[in-house]
């Protein structure tokens, strides 16, 4: 995620994200941190939570993914390899692209 992109892990008291598209899942989404944290969120931020659950189909592929993501698979180094070749081709059409890091 974007912590370990920007090398800050560790740093980061509160985490929110989406099970969107880049875990394949679109729907759902989490957020992290400590108890205390998440505590006071679920009980003030009802008026802005959907109120019904993540489909167990969702949070199943979204468990694997991170498993995948977190074993240190050939995906991972395939999907930053993909992700250079298509910055690099984006260059060479003529885009401007922001330098990330």
């Amino acid at each position: 995620g974007t912590e370990e992109h920007l090398d800050i892990m560790g740093r980061i008291d509160i985490i929110n994200n989406t099970l969107g598209k880049a875990l394949g899942g679109a729907a759902g989404g989490y957020t992290t941190g400590p108890q205390e944290v998440v505590t006071l969120l679920r009980q003030r931020s009802r008026p802005y939570l959907f109120s019904n659950s993540v489909p167990p189909s969702v949070v199943a592929q979204a468990a694997k993914v991170v498993e995948l993501l977190m074993s240190g698979t050939p995906l991972v180094q395939r999907l930053h390899e993909n992700t250079q070749l298509f910055r690099s081709k984006m260059v060479k059409a003529g885009f401007q692209l922001m330098v990330c890091g």
